[in-house]
């Protein structure tokens, strides 16, 4: 084994579950908080935070063992890290990759910034929505009081 080979990391593979990979450098804690990791379901997480990217720069990545994503939950990741790849490993093989997309409406994951909003309203039971105005950075418009959220006030509410 050469020198250039042993200063490498290297991270166990995972026999089942998800890889979400090229998630904007120092966000995979923001990930794992809004997805309630880790949690008894699950055997392993593991971290790589800012690491080398050729297509980043820097990036983080997180093995999540025998989990697979629902839909919603990419809609959340990708609020948090819209150019994140995600990986289904089964067998120790990858069956699925695609990369993740924002919608066009979002609903229930975030809350309006607008303390008039109705959404913020304690006695009015409704559900935030959101239209998605720029994919990235995210950017989206509150369906009920028009408010503009961007990716920064989005992060803060992952914090």
């Amino acid at each position: 084994m050469s020198n250039k080979d042993k200063s490498k990391l290297k991270i166990e593979a995972i026999e089942n579950g998800t890889v979400i990979d090229h998630i904007t450098a120092n966000k995979s804690l923001h990930i794992l908080k809004i997805l309630g990791l880790p949690n008894s379901d699950v055997i392993n997480v593991t971290i790589a935070m800012n690491v080398n990217s050729n297509e980043l720069g820097r990036k983080d990545i997180l093995k999540i063992e025998n989990r697979e994503l629902y839909h919603t939950e990419l809609n959340q990741v990708a609020l948090i890290a819209p150019n994140a790849t995600i990986n289904i490993i089964r067998d120790f093989e990858p069956v699925k990759k695609y990369k993740i997309s924002l919608p066009d409406k979002i609903t229930s994951i975030i809350r309006c910034t607008n303390p008039k909003c109705i959404t913020n309203y304690e006695n009015e039971p409704i559900t935030s929505k959101f239209n998605v105005i720029e994919k990235y950075p995210p950017v989206v418009r509150c369906h009920y009081c028009e408010k503009l959220i961007k990716t920064e006030d989005i992060e803060k509410q992952f914090e």
